[in-house]
């Protein structure tokens, strides 16, 4: 039998705080990075990267908390989100986001418990024409109203 060099997710981690060790300006590059390794950031993930910059993990908390793009939490695999922006709000994005959260059986913010479906309102997705705009993986689907959303849903399931 060989042996295994198989790297975890840990590994890959500390990888990439080593190479930043002590960069506080690094702080956001090296968020992003381990989000991608672990898939979210949980406090543990905050911990680490807060000691290998030598930030003071409010300030890693506060980073992680200000972005949406960060999460504490783990994503689902098809990832949504509905723009809550100006031009999407007046368009009728509340009642879009409502009509997803009775489908999913999740608030914003949730992921499903079978791990399948996150959904998040966010700010804005830059699409203001299309209002009102929500993506899945970043896929845009624009001028969406509650029935075309629950559609555009169910081509995921």
């Amino acid at each position: 039998m060989g042996t295994c060099n198989c790297k975890t997710a840990w590994d890959e981690l500390n990888e990439v705080i080593d190479a930043y060790r002590g960069q506080e300006s690094a702080l956001i590059e090296v968020l992003h990075r381990a989000q991608e390794i672990m898939g979210y950031l949980p406090r543990d993930v905050q911990e680490a990267v807060a000691e290998g910059l030598n930030v003071p993990l409010n300030k890693v908390f506060g980073v992680v908390s200000f972005y949406h793009h960060f999460s504490v939490e783990p994503k689902g695999k098809y990832q949504i989100a509905v723009c809550n922006g100006t031009a999407c709000y007046v368009k009728g994005a509340p009642a879009v986001i409502s009509s997803l959260e009775e489908e999913l059986g999740i608030k914003a913010g949730e992921t499903t418990k079978d791990g399948k479906f996150s959904l998040a309102a966010v700010r804005c997705l830059g699409a203001c024409s299309l209002a009102p705009v929500m993506t899945i993986n970043q896929k845009a689907y624009g001028l969406v109203d509650t029935e075309k959303a629950v559609e555009i849903l169910k081509q995921y399931e």
